[in-house]
């Protein structure tokens, strides 16, 4: 069945009881409906671009169809966030959110930045693993995973929901700062109650392979090309990636801004996401004054497929200036 205006508000009171950092309460570990069995599907979703010798790959996991309530902006009126929606020719009731992940084949290796929302995302997502293999992908053959933070929808693509491990051979490594936090058990014994099932979650998915997790500082080349950007505010140990091949460059913004018709529009606006509101402004500004000024290539997270392209400078805010798409890269 079809998502419509009616089943989506009817879904609003239990949206609104999940948990607020970055993932629905399906990314939380309870079961997800199944996606729509019939009905028409789109082309397979994924997207290849150069960095120099580094080829780059979106890959997109779907889109999570939030409703739109006050409090989605901490420090906007609902009335503001609708119009900046209507503005960008989105829907005033729901706000979309899509999530697209990035592959890097460098250095001879195949290394996700992050794994999408495996079986427990909204029923419009959990396509990744289809679009990851459509493009060529085994995950049997992936040597490197990169977590760029614990948010369900960029770590539960690494264990499914019957707990069973979904890459057999690849080292995954994580923000010491991130880890440090959320493997905190006194941390999460403090922690408020809504925001204790992430904590929940973030040890379902590490758990059976913390002796083997490579935690890694920001300021480090952590894999050929790829250098991690502390990029706090979202979480403790959000981390953003720069991505460097001879004169290509490419920052990879993660969860730095969530749909940029808001925050990239609006950088001073404070997703319910972000953990610390303050501090993810002032990183967000950071990184969107560095993409502006050297016309480096980007790509978000939760940015409209294929989620890469250009930022530049628009009065007190900026605009994200989707890709060219080309037939070839």
């Amino acid at each position: 069945m079809l998502l419509n205006r009616r089943s989506i508000l009817a879904a609003a009171p239990a949206a609104a009881a999940a948990t607020v950092f970055g993932a629905p309460a399906f990314a939380q570990g309870t079961p997800a409906a199944a996606p729509p069995a019939s009905g028409p599907q789109q082309a397979p979703g994924f997207y290849r671009y150069k960095i120099d010798d580094i080829e780059a790959t979106a890959i997109n996991d779907g889109v999570w169809l939030r409703p739109l309530a006050d409090g989605f902006v901490k420090n906007a009126a609902l009335d503001e966030v609708k119009k900046a929606q209507e503005q960008a020719f989105l829907p005033t009731d729901v706000t979309p959110i899509p999530f697209t992940t990035t592959v890097l084949k460098t250095g001879g290796k195949i290394v996700l930045i992050d794994t999408g929302n495996g079986n427990t995302g909204a029923p419009t997502s959990g396509t990744w693993m289809a679009n990851f293999k459509a493009a060529g992908f085994d995950p049997a053959q992936v040597d490197t995973i990169i977590i760029s933070h614990f948010h369900g929808d960029h770590i539960n693509g690494l264990r499914l929901k019957d707990g069973s491990a979904v890459f057999p051979k690849a080292e995954v490594m994580v923000s010491a700062p991130e880890w440090g936090y959320w493997m905190d058990d006194g941390k999460m014994a403090a922690a408020p109650e809504g925001l204790k099932g992430n904590f929940s979650n973030v040890r379902r998915v590490f758990g059976p392979i913390a002796k083997d997790v490579k935690q890694y500082e920001a300021g480090k080349e952590i894999a050929p090309g790829v250098t991690a950007v502390a990029a706090p505010g979202h979480t403790p140990g959000h981390t953003a990636y720069v991505v460097s091949s001879g004169n290509g460059k490419l920052i990879l913004m993660s969860d730095t801004t969530n749909h940029p018709a808001l925050f990239v529009r609006h950088p001073e606006w404070q997703a319910v996401f972000d953990m610390d509101g303050d501090q993810a402004v002032d990183t967000r500004r950071k990184l969107l004054d560095m993409a502006a000024a050297e016309r480096a290539r980007v790509a978000f997270y939760h940015a409209p497929f294929p989620a890469t392209g250009f930022v530049a400078k628009s009065g007190s805010g900026y605009e994200f200036v989707p890709v060219q798409w080309m037939p070839t890269i």
